[in-house]
């Protein structure tokens, strides 16, 4: 997760900060750079650490790969490592004034790093400037300069030594800062001596590259950049998930046992949908187990298996679609009021696949995008992320699709069974539309305060607990599901729940009205919805078959 800009702090903000909410790759993350001499470029990579922590650079190694005189020195030698500014004769040579002694390199440059920490507000704010925290500098008509040149110097944005050095401001900087020389000819690969950033803070931390001596040499890094926080190498943000996923996964799993053990032993009145519900519950239970597992792997060896990181995508995927496909079914009445939904079903199939793949080619695009950055140009990356937002668009109308199917169908389904005094059905799918009005209440809110937290330039939840504010969605969901696995719980009548209709009997001598039960129930074959005959006609005789008596006939 390495960039390089020449661009404004804003933008470099926005970059980094958008950046920041995608799965990253790994904590101790491989790295491959080249970083070409240039007064306009710097390169920084970004992420937070839950202190006491650490920012380890010692494994990089920092290679001059230009064509240039090879010298007759080792081919590996420790580099320096300075804490602070190098003596003066090393801040700056031009190749002009190089001295070489027998083909040893005698004159060099300097690659700076900087370690910095972000503020929670600025984090938050994509208008946020980074000259603010030491690094850069603007001119009076404020125009941004990353190095020490000679125009810098005459705006006073830097001292003479300096030149051909990043510009940092030392009153301003809340970091550490090192150094590398590289002769200006020669083989040269080096290491930072101790390169390992003790950081105390839990915060945001930017670690900044810089080789902006205009007649130095192309140099390459390679190596690990290892992140480390207090406890592990799991990114801070990311710490509360772990927990948080482990609990859901004992959530979903003692779910998926309740209902598969009824399910079990209800076997002879199993209806449909019972089988969707269940599904919907093993993705649930999948998806938590291949994230809980995820986020502890990579917690405890620095990288991120692959496997699970695909595996969580696809079945998370695959669950949010079923479950806007099981909302139809259930909020149409099948399992209630209808035996079958005929070509309904197919509808709802198709709308539900398209909903699964085109989220989860974006959810894929998203991991892609973020893995290949080191690779991507500007462009390949911006057109990735214009990708990334049509997709969005998309699933976003999907989604709206399926909202409006589901209310209509609820208060359609509604309105039958109160039209015909199934009294019984109404009263679960009141209990049905007073989980979703919950829900969706909720929902409401917590994208409020979602949006105030994350625009407020004083955050109202610490970067570190962010991970609250995405969890409480999930757990709306499972509140949903849970409710709608109560209500459609397998029972020994499920199938003459669903299979039946009410009906009003007379009065009994107390004057209460009792339930019976007809054979009859719509289906989504049926022709005509609004009447569904109470008894059944014998055409031989005129009289009414027996077998369904009104008279004879109770609620269960």
């Amino acid at each position: 997760m390495l960039y390089s800009s020449n661009k404004s702090p804003r933008l470099l903000l926005g970059s980094l900060l958008f950046c920041s909410f995608l799965p990253v790759t790994a904590e101790i993350r491989p790295f491959d750079i080249v970083m070409q001499p240039s007064e306009g470029d710097i390169h920084y990579t970004g992420g937070y650490i839950r202190g006491p922590g650490s920012i380890d650079l010692s494994d990089l190694t920092f290679e001059a790969i230009s064509e240039a005189f090879v010298s007759q020195g080792d081919d590996f030698v420790d580099g320096d490592d300075n804490m602070g500014d190098p003596p003066r004769h090393e801040r700056h040579l031009m190749p002009t004034e190089r001295m070489l002694d027998g083909g040893i390199e005698t004159e060099s440059f300097m690659v700076d790093i900087a370690v910095f920490q972000m503020s929670d507000a600025c984090a938050k704010n994509k208008d946020c400037d980074l000259t603010q925290f030491g690094v850069g500098g603007r001119t009076e008509d404020g125009n941004l300069r990353w190095c020490c040149s000679e125009d810098a110097i005459d705006f006073g944005l830097c001292p003479e030594d300096r030149l051909g050095r990043l510009i940092m401001h030392e009153d301003l900087l809340k970091g550490q800062t090192g150094s590398i020389s590289i002769p200006f000819a020669g083989n040269s690969k080096k290491r930072l001596r101790n390169g390992e950033f003790e950081l105390e803070e839990s915060s945001r931390y930017v670690v900044v590259f810089s080789n902006c001596n205009g007649d130095g040499r192309d140099i390459r890094v390679t190596g690990h950049l290892i992140w480390h926080s207090t406890h592990g190498y799991l990114p801070g943000e990311l710490y509360g998930f772990m927990y948080f996923y482990i609990l859901l996964t004992i959530v979903y799993a003692v779910l998926m046992c309740w209902f598969g053990l009824l399910m079990q032993a209800n076997k002879e009145s199993r209806i449909p949908i019972e089988k969707w519900i269940f599904m919907t519950i093993i993705m649930g239970s999948c998806e938590m187990f291949f994230r809980s597992s995820d986020y502890f792997l990579w917690n405890v060896r620095g990288t991120r298996p692959t496997l699970l990181l695909y595996g969580f995508i696809i079945v998370g995927v695959l669950k949010r679609g079923v479950s806007r496909a099981l909302l139809v079914m259930v909020s149409l009445g099948w399992g209630v009021i209808k035996d079958s939904l005929g070509s309904t079903m197919n509808s709802i199939v198709v709308l539900a696949a398209a909903f699964t793949g085109v989220s989860a080619f974006r959810d894929l695009m998203m991991v892609f995008a973020e893995e290949d950055m080191t690779t991507l140009s500007d462009d390949q990356e911006h057109e990735l992320f214009d990708i990334v937002t049509i997709l969005t668009f998309i699933v976003a109308a999907i989604d709206v699709i399926f909202i409006l199917w589901i209310l209509d169908a609820l208060n359609g389904t509604m309105q039958y069974l109160e039209n015909n005094s199934q009294l019984r059905k109404l009263a679960r799918y009141l209990r049905l539309r007073t989980i979703l009005l919950c829900a969706i209440l909720f929902a409401t809110i917590w994208v409020v305060f979602s949006l105030v937290n994350s625009y407020n330039k004083d955050a109202i939840v610490r970067e570190e607990d962010q991970w609250i504010v995405d969890g409480a969605t999930k757990v709306n969901y499972l509140f949903v599901l849970i409710g709608i696995c109560i209500l459609w719980r397998p029972n020994p009548s499920a199938r003459e729940y669903a299979y039946v209709m009410e009906l009003p009997a007379s009065g009994g001598e107390d004057g209460e009205t009792e339930l019976e039960l007809s054979a009859a129930v719509p289906s989504a074959m049926d022709d005509d919805d609004d009447d569904f005959p109470a008894e059944k006609f014998d055409d031989e005789n005129g009289e009414h078959d027996h077998r369904f008596k009104i008279d004879e006939g109770e609620a269960s």
